[in-house]
């Protein structure tokens, strides 16, 4: 299994050439889909998006957009098979649960990644992990472990792929999401069941045997013993 969990997608060259590594391949010899459904709920200027679509397709990548809302199991199978990487874009987190889990690609994922890269950005990453409330409970300012948002009325789920036993807070100290700071983080921290890692959006997580922190920022590690 290789894992790039990012925040912000490949925001710079130490991320990017992480990318590269667990791809393997000359970029233009590289097939990437990439699955924006969880900005689908985000309104006003997607520029964010656009950006996270630039940074891929300028390194020389193919990049096929896949979105999970127009394709039953079936055709996902046969659109992700020759795909050397599957990118999640970010957005709401618990929509993108919800069609992850209605369009397949949940009981898909674990086969598909013993050939496949994943990668994800912001919520792409957090469902990567083992829970997805740390991004809710960090915007309210508590811990609820039965809450999640339905972003869309029946179209939000809780259930994170657990790929990794860890929590993935992305956004640390960014004027975007002012309420994921140190500070705050430090007040939910005690009370979750798994470490937490919080990230910047010049940071990453490598993962192939273990973890390993890709860094031009800030980021840190909250643990419970």
């Amino acid at each position: 299994m290789k894992l790039l969990l990012t925040s912000n997608g490949l925001s710079n060259d130490s991320i990017a050439q992480a990318f590269a590594e667990l791809i393997d391949k000359k970029p233009e010899k590289a097939k990437i889909a990439f699955i924006p459904t969880a900005a689908n709920p985000e309104r006003n200027n997607k520029e964010w998006l656009i950006d996270d679509l630039y940074r891929i397709k300028k390194l020389g990548y193919f990049v096929d957009i896949v979105e999970l809302t127009a394709f039953k199991p079936r055709e996902l199978t046969k659109i992700l098979k020759p795909m050397d990487a599957i990118f999640v874009g970010g957005g709401n987190t618990f929509y993108l649960s919800f069609w992850m889990q209605k369009s397949g690609l949940f009981e898909l994922i674990p086969e598909f990644l013993n050939t496949k890269v994943y990668a994800g950005i912001s919520a792409g990453s957090i469902i990567a992990g083992t829970s997805l409330l740390p991004s809710q409970a960090i915007k309210n300012g508590y811990i609820d472990e039965h809450y999640y948002e339905k972003s869309i009325t029946g179209e939000g789920s809780d259930k994170a792929l657990k790929l990794v036993n860890i929590i993935f807070l992305p956004h640390l100290n960014s004027k975007s999401f002012p309420m994921v700071t140190e500070e705050n983080i430090t007040k939910i921290a005690p009370k979750l069941s798994y470490p937490m890692y919080a990230l910047d959006d010049e940071s990453a997580l490598k993962i192939v045997d273990g973890i390993e922190v890709i860094s031009e920022g800030v980021w840190k590690l909250y643990e419970n013993n």
